[in-house]
């Protein structure tokens, strides 16, 4: 969810109400004629900048019912602050038409401002964050992710990456073996040790801030689930490719920083790194299937360049792994590609 300026849009009726709203909010005097669009996302929610009347500016998220709902992000916004994140400060609500007043965290994302200078500190900054977040886990107060979860979402990887993007019905046999590897991944997950996860902590949800950083955006999804989720979402982003010898780099020292934190980790880096491995699997595999809807459900052609870079990510991790490879023959049939087999366990 980057917050960056933008030119501004015909008004609509969710605009004008939200003009309405701010309008009568005497608790935080705002110019609603300054509303401008700050950005959109892969939902139905979007999101607008404007003035306070103080000097500074703030942002307005709207979140249509019935497709959205505002509750889970107030309820995370204000566990994820006592933990000691960045994240928007709630500053108006109005529950029940989705609409949100918050601080502003800027409108410069990681994404943005990662080059192979500032990288460094960015990334381990986000460790950091990540570290504490998960220390701070606790069972009891958010949805886990479980066994049904997580094959729901596997299961958009067929019906809309292989049946609506790539046109191909699978046969019976292709079906069984696209199960088992489904299997062999999910056994791997619900393995892991269990914490608090944001679910989508990758360089467009982190703002680089002069102070706090990161700000941590879009969290509303967050669920308690894998240990690796996040640290493979943060490095092996969809968006942004770094070698695998510096992705290892990192991810070694979040292992040794989530290690002497206290975090249940894999006790050796190389049980760790396959964790890693098998939750970057679930979540590519996911997102192939996702991209593709928001093409052809949602008319969202942008999201087709970023294909081929989580592909990579799907082939490099399957050809690694025996019980993984079915996974590659079955891409190889379906793009009439050749496999070239090179696991390493």
């Amino acid at each position: 969810m980057p917050l960056s300026p933008s030119a501004p849009v015909l008004p609509d009726l969710r605009q004008t109400q939200i003009v309405e709203w701010l309008t009568a909010l005497s608790a935080v005097p705002t110019l609603p004629a300054t509303l401008r669009p700050a950005s959109a996302d892969a939902s139905f929610r979007r999101y607008f900048r404007l003035d306070a009347a103080d000097g500074r500016t703030l942002i307005v998220m709207d979140a249509p019912p019935p497709q959205e709902d505002v509750r889970p992000f107030i309820e995370i916004a204000g566990l994820f602050a006592g933990i000691g994140l960045s994240v928007p400060a709630i500053l108006a609500q109005d529950v029940e038409r989705g609409f949100l007043l918050l601080s502003d965290l800027g409108s410069t994302t990681y994404l943005q401002q990662l080059n192979d200078d500032s990288a460094p500190k960015l990334y381990m900054d986000a460790i950091d964050a990540l570290v504490l977040l998960q220390t701070k886990s606790n069972p009891d107060l958010l949805p886990e992710y479980d066994r049904a979860f997580l094959l729901r979402e596997l299961q958009i990887f067929p019906e809309w990456y292989l049946g609506k993007h790539l046109k191909a019905t699978l046969t019976d046999q292709q079906t069984a073996d696209l199960n088992k590897v489904f299997d062999a991944i999910l056994a791997n997950n619900l393995a892991q040790p269990q914490v608090f996860i944001h679910r989508d902590y990758h360089s467009r949800n982190l703002m680089v801030l002069p102070s706090g950083n990161p700000g941590v955006l879009d969290f509303q999804g967050a669920l308690y689930g894998p240990i690796t989720y996040d640290i493979v979402s943060l490095l092996r982003d969809v968006y942004i490719q770094w070698d695998e010898a510096q992705v290892l780099d990192w991810m070694i020292r979040y292992w040794e920083r989530a290690k002497r934190a206290g975090l249940p980790v894999a006790p050796d880096i190389d049980s760790f790194y396959r964790d890693f491995e098998y939750m970057g699997l679930q979540r590519h595999l996911k997102i192939l299937g996702l991209f593709a809807r928001l093409y052809h459900r949602d008319g969202k052609e942008a999201y087709l360049k970023d294909i081929p870079l989580v592909m990579d990510y799907v082939r490099k991790t399957a050809l690694r792994y025996r019980e993984l490879i079915p996974l590659v023959r079955l891409l190889d049939k379906l793009e009439d590609k050749t496999v070239q087999v090179g696991y390493t366990f």
